[in-house]
């Protein structure tokens, strides 16, 4: 990480922990905590999954203090296509789900949720395919070889898929069903979570990567990373408060070239937000710099408990940025 680390002091006394309410259960929680963090330069997100240990965590607190106190990089685009996101729920709840990312033609619809089973993915992206034109799944790594393999056959039984991200949990898994699969794979959790994020790349495990700012470090260290990957990239968010949500949009705008809709419109997830959600037009969200809002924050604001629980968080993963 090659941020620069400010004072501990400083940063927690800029810091603001906000408990967001979720319209849906999406990767088992119905509440997203984040800690921001209000810079001399802008705001910053902490929103490392409670679940993380320090020296992960850390690479999503160097995110928050790269947007806090650096510059912005300069952009290519002033709007970024985005993909609508289905979670794991039942096939009709999806035109619930989908009227909240207005005029999208891709979607990204979770599948191998545990607990779930095949013929209901089918059916979720069956329900999907009636309202979108392009559907992409993700699997979250939740699959065997020979289950990604059976997966891919009767989830492109009715229609086409634009990808399958991260079937399986490893990179020779990738490989493997790459091999034995005629649809594109994106690996995610194998680039964000490796020591090694080039390696799904030089080992010829996917054809898509999916790039998450805070994960990685923030939006500088996402974009050096970039630039050593020659397939397609997708920004994504790790379902973001709307202040994380405007960095990853920053990132989309600032590569050279963006093919594919990236995964940047999760905060229609939320019943509230910090900022006022923008409302994509025509599939698109504007790059713009995010404030959340005062009251906003005074209504959502964790109660001391977690607040507590984040700054001994912070404290932990501070020295681990240097």
């Amino acid at each position: 990480m090659s941020t620069v680390t400010p004072p501990l002091d400083d940063l927690l006394d800029r810091l603001h922990v906000v408990a967001l309410p979720m319209r849906v259960r999406f990767r088992g929680i119905t509440v997203r905590e984040v800690a921001l963090v209000e810079g001399p330069v802008g705001w910053g997100e902490f929103g490392a999954f409670v679940e993380y240990e320090p020296p992960e965590a850390a690479f999503w607190l160097a995110s928050a203090v790269e947007a806090a106190y650096q510059p912005a990089p300069v952009v290519h685009r002033d709007r970024i296509p985005i993909n609508a996101t289905v979670p794991a729920v039942a096939a009709d709840q999806v035109p619930e789900v989908l009227n909240r990312f207005p005029g999208a033609r891709t979607a990204k619809v979770k599948v191998a949720e545990p607990g779930q089973t095949l013929a209901d993915d089918v059916a979720r992206v069956n329900a999907v395919r009636a309202f979108v034109p392009s559907v992409r799944v993700d699997a979250n790594g939740g699959w065997t070889v020979d289950d990604a393999v059976a997966a891919v056959a009767a989830l492109t039984a009715d229609g086409a898929l634009e990808y399958v991200e991260q079937p399986c949990a490893t990179v020779p898994e990738l490989a493997a069903v790459r091999r034995r699969v005629d649809v594109l794979i994106a690996a995610d959790e194998s680039i964000r979570k490796a020591d090694d994020p080039l390696r799904v790349v030089r080992e010829g495990a996917a054809d898509v990567a999916v790039l998450k700012v805070a994960p990685l470090g923030g939006v500088t260290r996402m974009l050096e990373i970039a630039d050593q990957i020659d397939i397609p990239i997708v920004v994504s968010s790790a379902l973001d408060s709307a202040v994380g949500i405007g960095r990853g949009l920053l990132a989309a705008a600032a590569l050279p070239h963006l093919p594919y809709a990236c995964g940047l419109g999760t905060g229609g997830l939320f019943v509230d937000d910090v900022a006022e959600l923008a409302v994509p037009v025509d599939g698109n969200l504007p790059v713009t710099t995010v404030t959340p809002d005062r009251a906003r924050l005074a209504a959502l604001a964790a109660s001391p408990e977690r607040r507590r629980w984040w700054i001994d968080r912070i404290r932990a993963c501070h020295p681990l940025m240097s």
